[in-house]
């Protein structure tokens, strides 16, 4: 075990049911937000948006609302939310959403800041590779769904539709002051979409585990994020009103994003990214859930990190587990208690034919994830995980 490990984190995170109600008494980084919410009707319809309009003006901060985020964020959104930012004269973001919203908030936070395009600082890719000049404006993060951790970090992952890209930005600086996580706020997410969040903060949390990156506290905030997951995750898309399972699989998202500072993810987020960015209509969730047999299979066939994948069937309910392949036993079965297990990649618009574009988009996008793995994987073996999980 790795005892080696860097953590720091600016973060206030004010966690629990009813923590909304909080915000109004914290000291916000500024005297006038950009009021980010996603460009769906959830947030008003809910009430949050009313809510965070009240606390905001209880704590005395005037705002200006931006409603122009969708799933999966594209540029042309950012740049029209930073325009918005400064034409505001705002001097702080407040992120109110899920993980797109708070995803693109990094984003907007560094171009309200910086001149030019979001492309010429974007690392990777087509992207120009910039340093950002000026630090980003502050951001503070409302969570309104179970999925990213993004709230504890200062990374999204944005698309270029012009050139099918999906790739992360950020940097730490622009990491949230403060960020407000109320399991009451997710009561009203529907069952399929818990589902894909629920299994994007699992995947994240999985991936730590399985990274040469690993290390002892990492590992060990991991699996306690992936036993609250494995364990709530079916008992909140069956009954979504269910708050001491939203509050289970909001720990175990949040805690994703601590995990994910300590230790880096792996390709399985690369290409995941590469499906969406060449069909923006899937869901990000959904995409990991098509190939996460395959992705593991591949490493428990090289025998890369046994010992890992034991250990986290042991914490999805498997207390006798003695053999990697007992995690894909428990991880089907989870997907078969969330009705996920026959999601298809025709569906959405994928050709079988199309397996090796989306291998290297995948390493062109976001290679720095191909480190992580615990051993090598070629374009041919990515290919072959998208050939063998395609229906």
């Amino acid at each position: 075990m790795n005892m080696n490990f860097n953590f720091n984190n600016p973060t206030n995170l004010i966690f629990g049911a009813g923590a909304l109600n909080e915000l109004g008494e914290q000291q916000l980084p500024g005297k006038k937000a950009l009021l980010l919410i996603s460009n769906g009707k959830s947030t008003k319809a809910n009430g949050y948006l009313e809510r965070t309009e009240a606390q905001l003006k209880r704590a005395g901060v005037d705002y200006a609302i931006f409603a122009g985020i969708m799933e999966n964020p594209v540029k042309e959104a950012i740049m029209e939310g930073a325009a918005f930012a400064r034409e505001n004269a705002c001097d702080f973001i407040v992120a109110l959403g899920g993980g797109a919203v708070i995803d693109a908030s990094a984003a907007i936070a560094a171009m309200a800041a910086n001149e030019g395009d979001l492309w010429d600082y974007v690392y990777g890719g087509t992207g120009g590779c910039r340093p950002l000049v000026h630090k980003g404006l502050p951001i503070v993060a409302i969570a309104t769904t179970s999925g990213t951790g993004s709230e504890m970090n200062g990374f999204g992952v944005i698309s270029n539709l012009e050139t099918h890209e999906k790739i992360g930005f950020g940097e730490p600086s622009l990491t949230p002051v403060l960020a407000i996580v109320d399991p009451e706020l997710m009561l009203t997410v529907p069952p399929k979409y818990t589902a894909y969040q629920g299994f994007d903060a699992l995947f994240h949390n999985t991936e730590v585990m399985m990274s040469k990156g690993v290390n002892i506290l990492s590992e060990t905030i991991a699996l306690s994020a992936i036993e609250s997951i494995a364990k709530y995750l079916p008992v909140a898309v069956r009954d979504g009103a269910n708050l001491e399972a939203r509050e289970h699989i909001a720990y175990g998202s949040t805690m994703a994003g601590v995990t994910m500072q300590l230790t880096s993810t792996t390709a399985q987020h690369s290409m995941e990214h590469s499906m969406s960015a060449y069909h923006h209509n899937l869901p990000h969730g959904a995409g990991l859930i098509m190939i996460s047999k395959a992705f593991a299979e591949f490493f428990i066939e090289k025998h890369a990190c046994d010992g890992q994948f034991i250990k986290m069937a042991r914490a999805m309910g498997m207390p006798d587990a003695d053999q990697p392949e007992d995690f894909i036993t428990a991880l089907v079965k989870l997907q078969e208690a969330c009705g996920v297990s026959d999601l298809k990649m025709s569906d959405f618009g994928f050709e079988k034919s199309e397996c090796m574009t989306l291998a290297k988009g995948a390493r062109s996008m976001q290679g720095g994830l191909f480190d992580a793995n615990p051993c090598e994987m070629t374009d041919e073996d990515c290919a072959g995980v998208f050939e063998k999980s395609y229906r």
